[in-house]
């Protein structure tokens, strides 16, 4: 069992920045990927980004290509997700994942509760 929070959502304006952080717990180097998934109310769940734990991989959607960041941090265990130049569409409740590197995408296997972004235009 893996064990995710997530923390950092928040209210931005747009072209602001937000950092969120995922905290895991628990059989988590029994999964090999990491990885921060988006959903808009009324929209499917859209894969953001993911790494493997040891960030050697790492995966973004077109979308955020060079405006979002997936790091580390081995001291607290979490893995963070930088995000710059927000915009109002990426409003949405931000979950945390833990799984598998699918192709360009991941498959997650447990889920954080989710963090709410509200990116205001």
């Amino acid at each position: 069992q893996v064990q995710l929070v997530e923390s950092g959502g928040g209210l931005v304006q747009a072209g602001g920045s937000l950092r969120l952080s995922c905290t895991a717990s628990g059989r988590t180097f029994s999964n090999d990927a990491v990885g921060w998934f988006r959903q808009a109310p009324g929209k499917e769940r859209q894969f953001v980004a993911a790494s493997t734990w040891t960030l050697s991989i790492t995966r973004y959607a077109d979308s955020v290509k060079g405006r979002f960041i997936i790091s580390r941090d081995n001291t607290k265990n979490t893995v963070d997700l930088q995000m710059n130049s927000l915009k109002a569409e990426e409003t949405a409740l931000y979950y945390c994942a833990a799984g598998r590197l699918l192709g360009m995408t991941m498959r997650g296997d447990y889920w954080g509760q989710g963090t709410q972004v509200t990116v205001s235009s």
